[in-house]
């Protein structure tokens, strides 16, 4: 067994993807590895093998080793409800909400939730690949550090540190990152990886040769900026798309303070077809054939904040129009009646009027719904497959004209009788390449090209893989991982 961890520079600097990359490269040699990141600070997230919830990059992460997603990939996951506050789930179950302060002093228990987890996987993996969480360097959090320099001290296991030249000041990053390390901390980096970068790499040589000679320490390789690539997010919303020409969906989205699985619109994204956009606070909402309310970690919070940016007359306007309206898990609740959150789960305890576009109220139960199913959709009888995570029991007669056919037998969401708003509790909705063409066809879209948003996602797994053995050293990252080189 052995253990590596990618630690970056900051957030974003493409942790997520370099351990996904570095696992699909071990996997392609036959070894058995498993991904690990111990706290992970996001609204998205799946529903694992077991039963419990884990960041969406941990789930893609499986994906790239070949294994289930399960809940000792992520065992400390938490999801912000507030500014100051989260909700904390702890090996895929949600223990209640906790602001700053009480979570720094949950941590040594937290912390044994971590090392439990990661000890399962060392004795069933060759390779524990580990993603770490924003910068090592912060210093404000070193105490009872579980998720970056903590970790690895507790395991013993060497780190790559990444660093995203995109952003500029690359050098000044990692130079930075090591002077606020600890003199064990420092000597744990056994190399860096500069990612994205654009232009002749014989410009940055010299840059990297005192890179070396200052620091004493090798840099593993540099990764090019790659165009026409996709990786869920781990929380921040990708809004880059390709130009599209031809007919195209016009599919609009508000950003609610509190989105949560907004991985759910990256099918549209992806699209040909679809011209997707978000449209954040202040901003009006443009003509769009279909509006998607997404999911939301704070319902009641967002749906008011959703009627003072004056989106609501706007909603309804989209629907006297002819427009089509899609809510999902939070957005779903929305459009009902009424929303009950009598035990505070997700902000102060009350009601709050829905926007009473479908016959159904819906409470919050301290008992989270977590789901993987499949069914068929409402509209052309289509194969729908997704994840269900919801903390609201909704019911009414509207829930009667179901909107999807659960194998298991039940019923989900809702369709209105003239059929203009549809709503699911299913995350991963447009995934399936039959319910996306479905949906885009309800939507108003006449002839609709079909897309395999699962191979998207597997090519490009596969292209991370290629530039690990193009561009890094692989026999220092074989020795890094404990295998023979």
């Amino acid at each position: 067994m052995s253990t590596l961890m990618v630690q970056g520079t900051t957030s974003d600097a493409g942790k997520s993807t370099l351990v996904t990359a570095l696992c699909r490269w071990l996997r392609r040699q036959g070894v058995t590895v498993a991904p690990f990141k111990p706290q992970n600070m996001a609204l998205n997230s799946a529903v694992t093998v077991d039963g419990g919830e884990i960041g969406r990059a941990q789930a893609v992460q499986a994906q790239a080793c070949g294994l289930p997603a399960h809940t000792d990939m992520n065992p400390v996951l938490l999801k912000p409800n507030s500014d100051t506050g989260a909700q904390v789930i702890i090996h895929g179950r949600a223990i209640g909400n906790m602001n700053a302060s009480r979570y720094h002093d949950y941590k040594p228990q937290a912390r044994q939730a971590v090392l439990a987890s990661h000890q399962r996987l060392a004795g069933a993996c060759q390779v524990v690949m580990v993603e770490g969480a924003g910068s090592p360097a912060e210093i404000n959090l070193r105490a009872n550090d579980i998720a970056n320099m903590g970790f690895a001290e507790a395991v013993d296991c060497p780190v790559i540190l990444i660093a995203d030249i995109d952003r500029g000041g690359v050098f000044a990053h990692l130079v930075g990152t090591l002077e606020l390390l600890s003199p064990s901390e420092r000597t744990r980096v056994r190399g860096f990886v500069i990612n994205r970068f654009r232009g002749d790499l014989a410009l940055l040589q010299p840059g990297l040769d005192w890179l070396e000679q200052r620091t004493g320490k090798p840099v593993l390789g540099v990764l090019p900026y790659l165009q026409d690539f996709h990786l869920e997010a781990e929380d921040a919303i990708d809004r880059r798309q390709a130009a599209k020409t031809g007919e195209r969906l016009r599919v609009v989205v508000p950003v609610l303070p509190r989105i949560s699985n907004h991985t759910d619109l990256d099918p549209l994204r992806l699209h040909p077809q679809v011209e997707l956009s978000f449209v954040g606070a202040g901003e009006a909402i443009p003509p769009a054939e279909l509006i998607v309310l997404p999911g939301s970690k704070s319902v009641r919070a967002d749906l008011d904040w959703l009627r003072q940016q004056g989106w609501e007359p706007a909603i309804l306007r989209h629907l006297r129009y002819g427009g089509r309206l899609l809510g999902i898990c939070g957005g779903l609740q929305m459009l009902g009646e009424r929303l009950d959150d009598p035990h505070g789960l997700e902000g102060p305890a009350g009601a709050s009027p829905g926007l009473g576009l479908l016959e159904f109220s819906t409470r919050l139960a301290a008992q989270k719904q977590l789901r993987n199913v499949r069914g068929r959709l409402c509209l052309e009888d289509a194969i729908v497959s997704g994840y269900e995570i919801h903390a609201g029991v909704s019911a009414g007669p509207a829930l009667a004209r179901m909107a999807v056919c659960l194998d298991d037998g039940r019923g989900d969401g809702a369709i209105s009788a003239d059929g203009q708003i549809l709503g699911t509790y299913l995350h991963g909705l447009f995934e399936q390449p039959g319910a996306c063409a479905a949906l885009l066809r309800w939507a108003g879209l006449a002839q609709v090209r079909e897309v395999d948003y699962h191979a998207l996602r597997e090519r490009d797994i596969e292209r991370l893989a290629d530039q690990v053995e193009q561009h890094l050293d692989t026999a220092r990252l074989r020795q890094l991982c404990g295998l023979s080189s």
